[in-house]
């Protein structure tokens, strides 16, 4: 009895599996002036507070779109990624190998592997898809962010620009949840349903709406931004997010009301200075919770990237794009 009790107990090599056996090469995307390239390429080696994550599903951002010829041959794109850790960071921090997780890379996730910094991932729950998780760096955390800067969002009227888009979907949930007034402003994309995504009031136009509010998330740029500026309330809050529109605003002390101590907020996510994996965390608890869906408004195979970015330049897609990487040859 002695014998089969002390063979059953867990053995040495059980205790301390061995790690996967990992390729040295992997397929990515690689930037070019012209472009996404599909490559074979060397698997990345990650520094001593990174884990290499086998990616699942990356999503694609706007602002990405237009990299490519700002940046040196040879860059790897993608920042939104979500995965499963094969290889935990070497100073042990961050999750184990075999942890479900979802992260904001500055470069690197259109790929087989990622090197992940342990601060930038959130661990998922079983519940919480790949393809959701994917979609919730740049853009949800730009939305949650950005809301933030307008204070408390109790009983407050929130006006929605580019409201179809990754970020608009997002602020337009995350505002209605904190019990705002939400008014989605959205030019394309009619058949997306916002009021059953929390909004209060659609309209295709600001002339469509009615009243001042309190906090506006500006990412069309141009006249819309001249016109949101005559909206806003004496105290309120407006956060210029991007110029979608590529049009200019030609803004002078008029543009704003007198005698009023209105802010206006300049944002950029990878500047905003919170903690990137703190706040991907409560992103994904608020999916896990039901508070929160993430709009996937295209899904394809990663090959089929300049496609999935063609159809965003053309506002082809509302919500977010999700390409799913799998381990072809």
């Amino acid at each position: 009895m002695t014998s089969s009790r002390t063979s059953s107990r867990t053995s040495p090599a059980a205790a301390h599996p061995v790690p996967p056996v990992l390729p040295q090469r992997m397929r990515a995307w690689i930037g070019t002036p012209e472009g996404p390239d599909l490559r074979i390429t060397d698997l990345p080696e990650p520094a001593p507070g990174e884990a290499l994550v086998s990616v699942a599903a990356f999503s694609v951002n706007r602002g990405e779109l237009n990299l490519f010829r700002r940046r040196a041959e040879g860059w790897r794109p993608g920042q939104d990624l979500a995965g499963t850790v094969v290889r935990a960071a070497a100073d042990g921090s961050g999750p184990a190998a075999g942890t479900r997780i979802a992260a904001m890379n500055d470069f690197g996730g259109w790929a087989q592997y990622a090197a992940v910094p342990v601060d930038r991932l959130a661990v998922l729950p079983d519940a919480v898809a790949f393809t959701e998780a994917a979609t919730l760096g740049v853009a949800g955390l730009t939305a949650l962010r950005a809301l933030r800067r307008g204070g408390p969002l109790l009983g407050r009227r929130v006006l929605v620009t580019g409201a179809s888009g990754g970020v608009g979907s997002f602020a337009v949930q995350l505002a209605a949840a904190e019990g705002a007034e939400v008014t989605a402003l959205t030019g394309t994309h009619r058949d997306l349903d916002l009021k059953a995504l929390g909004a209060h009031h659609v309209a295709t136009s600001l002339a469509d709406t009615e009243g001042d509010f309190d906090v506006i998330l500006e990412s069309v740029g141009g006249e819309v931004l001249v016109c949101a500026l005559k909206r806003l309330s004496a105290l309120g809050h407006i956060v210029v997010l991007g110029t979608s529109s590529g049009r200019t605003a030609s803004l002078s002390i008029s543009s704003f009301v007198p005698h009023a101590r209105q802010t206006l907020h300049p944002f950029w996510v990878f500047g905003s200075g919170e903690p990137v994996g703190e706040d991907l965390e409560l992103l994904v608890r608020l999916i896990d919770l039901g508070r929160l869906r993430p709009v996937l408004g295209h899904q394809d195979a990663w090959e089929r990237l300049p496609e999935v970015m063609a159809a965003l330049r053309e506002r082809r897609i509302a919500g977010k794009a999700t390409l799913l990487v799998h381990d072809g040859a």
